[in-house]
């Protein structure tokens, strides 16, 4: 019911590098900002169906670079694909034929067609419960935003959520995306 009520729920579509220098691309939906100072974020992962700990979560503990994207609604069906379980080293890049970009300081590339995509390093990790589910807290040290989502109101800067059409993670095998975006004025 947890995830069936706790509705929408962004999705963090991670692109980490195995050990021997694949890419693995999974999903996941336990994600949200954390921090402002340091820029973090946050994601659980738990484990294989087999009991072994995830690919994402062993490539994020590494050490290593990895990409955390905000996927579209023209990426829903990749992004389901991507969440096979494979086993390790195997892509999932290899699924949907995904075209990949050079983002510029990272050490792996991060999808061309996705509005969004955080470079980042694995700076803290818990485990929770019996089934020693992992809250691993990624630092973002840089942000890549698709210029034509990218809005300007004075000096500044403002993404276009309904630009963006991010899609989020419902219950079950359920996905939404925005219907309708709206401003309000917060208090001083």
């Amino acid at each position: 019911m947890l995830t069936q009520t706790i509705i929408p729920r962004p999705i963090a579509w991670i692109l980490s590098e195995n050990d021997d220098k694949t890419l693995n691309l999974a999903p996941f939906s336990f994600f949200n900002a954390v921090c402002a100072d340091p820029p973090l974020l946050m994601v659980s992962i738990g484990k294989k169906p087999n009991g072994e700990i995830k690919d994402t979560r062993r490539n994020m503990l590494s050490g290593r670079d990895f990409v955390v994207h905000i996927a579209d609604l023209d990426q829903a069906q990749a992004l389901s694909h991507s969440a096979a379980t494979l086993d390790y080293g195997d892509s999932e890049l290899a699924i949907d034929n995904l075209p990949l970009d050079v983002f510029e300081g990272c050490s792996i590339p991060r999808l061309a067609s996705v509005p969004i995509a955080y470079h980042c390093k694995f700076y803290d990790s818990h485990l929770i419960g019996p089934a020693e589910q992992a809250i691993l807290y990624a630092e973002v040290i840089q942000l890549y935003v698709d210029d034509s989502v990218v809005d300007s109101v004075g000096e500044r800067i403002v993404i276009d959520p309904d630009g963006v059409n991010p899609l989020s993670r419902l219950g079950g095998a359920n996905y939404g995306v925005l219907n309708k975006s709206f401003s309000l004025v917060r208090p001083k």
